[in-house]
């Protein structure tokens, strides 16, 4: 026994020891030589969120204005609106020759005269009696021509306008001075052709015949009308000639006996425009930076800056001055931003200084308004082509059947525009010719073969021409006679199976 735990009391024999095989060599570290400063102990926690965000000096085109509808110069749109679809026929109409065209021939320009449904033209043209008159010449055969008082107004204008072209030259130098090189493309400047009262065919006769001006060059997007001399004497803008006006008046008051009281320099915002304390420091601010002419070189002044605004409002100011109605749309404006570098957002620009443009909504596209040159809806200073559009309405406006108590003039037709507002979307799709086309069972001038006689029809008379617009309770009021024999030879006047008269072919 004792033997036995002996024997225990000696250790045993180690056993072999198994080690873990020995792990890969590690890569070597290729970025000891760089000066890398050692981690903190507890690294700083990252900054917030809303301090990520750069903090953004304000500049003065950063506010914004909320636009303000006025209604005197949306009026302005709103009576041009049938207007402006007559001088498309018209001008459709003096292309042809002798200035008088069939109905047929007229009916391949309705997409240009936006008539996308089918309406009858000759419907259309008699809305307008005092400008078309509808003739017959033949055997179904109708053509459509202008009225003398229209007739002598087109010929009076085309007249005035090449009295006029020494003007026209002189606005031509004076826009390509404002660009960047000097340099326009004929296409650009075509878009303000008719509000610049240049001749219609300018880039054959204005461009080219005066070559001491300027020259037409070729460029890659096509030609290019490029100045050739430069004259100071035309670098002066209407703001200069404007603000030299109001010193000389002010130094003549000054010297009169009469005391006055002081006047402060005031910003003077449309009437209903409501603007915060700091749109109002913001718009006097701008007002008292120093004046960048827009013939001065602007290559230098950093887009997006207050000074490159000041010069883009002086060139907007100064091309709406040399237009003739003061007033052109957005869109033709935006056609020169490579020439004067406009910015992307220009209509936001224009409405962000309501003392000195107002863009109206009123129309398919947005116009801009010099507010300086218009008292109410009333241009200040119009020109003699401006007095010739005038004439041009109040014979637009002469009505096809007048009221009782004589025929309406066309101020007062212009004032009955202007008093209404829910009349713009009435001219826009002529309601009344669609109602008239109902009536006629859909009827429009191409279901008809010229030449072979009327087609569609249920008889052989042809339909009635009238569109609907009675004015008069006595036209309205449809009298049932009894049919007229016109084989017995009682009447010799045209009627309609149920009576009614109808007009003489």
């Amino acid at each position: 026994m004792e033997a036995m735990n002996l024997l225990l009391s000696f250790p045993s024999p180690p056993a072999a020891l198994h080690h873990p095989p020995p792990p890969p060599p590690k890569s070597l570290f290729l970025g000891a030589s760089l000066p890398l400063r050692p981690l903190a102990a507890h690294p700083p926690p990252p900054p917030p969120l809303r301090l990520l965000r750069p903090r953004l000096a304000v500049v003065a085109q950063a506010a914004a204005v909320k636009r303000r509808k006025e209604v005197p110069f949306d009026n302005v749109i709103q009576r041009d609106k049938k207007l402006k679809l007559v001088l498309k026929l018209r001008n459709i109409l003096v292309s042809s020759p002798d200035r008088i065209m069939s109905l047929r021939d007229l009916g391949r320009f309705r997409r240009d005269l936006g008539l996308t449904r089918k309406r009858r033209l000759i419907a259309l043209l008699k809305r307008f009696p005092g400008v078309f008159e509808v003739v017959e010449e033949g055997v179904y055969s109708l053509r459509f021509r202008l009225t003398p008082a229209a007739e002598r107004l087109y010929l009076d204008e085309l007249q005035l306008r090449n009295e006029s072209e020494g003007l026209a030259v002189t606005k031509l130098r004076k826009l390509l001075m404002m660009s960047l090189d000097r340099r326009i493309l004929i296409e650009r400047i075509a878009h303000l052709k008719s509000d610049l009262g240049l001749p219609p065919n300018f880039r054959d006769t204005v461009c080219v015949r005066y070559p001491q001006h300027f020259r037409v060059v070729r460029m890659d997007r096509g030609p290019a009308l490029e100045l050739t001399d430069w004259d100071p004497e035309l670098a002066v803008s209407a703001a200069e000639v404007a603000e030299e006006d109001n010193r000389r008046r002010e130094a003549e008051e000054r010297n009169l006996i009469i005391d006055r009281p002081l006047k402060f320099n005031r910003v003077k915002l449309p009437k209903g425009l409501k603007v915060s304390r700091g749109e109002a420091r913001r718009i006097t601010q701008f007002r008292e930076m120093p004046y960048i002419s827009p013939y001065a070189d602007f290559s230098h002044l950093r887009s997006g800056s207050a000074e490159k605004e000041k010069h883009a409002c002086a060139v907007v100011h100064e091309i709406l001055s040399m237009t003739l109605e003061k007033r052109t749309l957005v869109d033709h404006l935006t056609h020169f931003r490579e020439e004067f570098r406009f910015s992307q957002s220009l209509r936001g620009m224009l409405i962000r200084h309501p003392d000195m443009f107002y863009v109206s909504l009123k129309g398919d596209r947005d116009s801009v308004f010099l507010r300086e040159a218009y008292r109410n809806s009333q241009l200040i200073e119009k020109s003699h082509l401006v007095l010739l559009k005038e004439k041009m309405r109040a014979l637009v406006a002469v009505p096809r059947f007048p009221r009782r108590g004589g025929p309406r003039t066309g101020e007062e037709t212009e004032g009955a525009n202007e008093g209404s507002d829910t009349e713009e979307d009435e001219d826009d799709d002529f309601s009344d010719m669609d109602d008239l086309i109902g009536e006629l069972g859909g009827k429009s001038d191409n279901d008809y073969h010229w030449g072979d006689g009327w087609v569609g029809e249920s008889d052989a008379t042809p339909p009635d021409f009238g569109d609907g617009d009675d004015s008069s309770s006595e036209e309205a009021e449809v009298t049932m006679k009894e049919p007229v024999n016109s084989i017995n030879g009682d009447s010799s006047d045209p009627v309609f199976p149920d009576g009614r008269q109808r007009e003489r072919w």
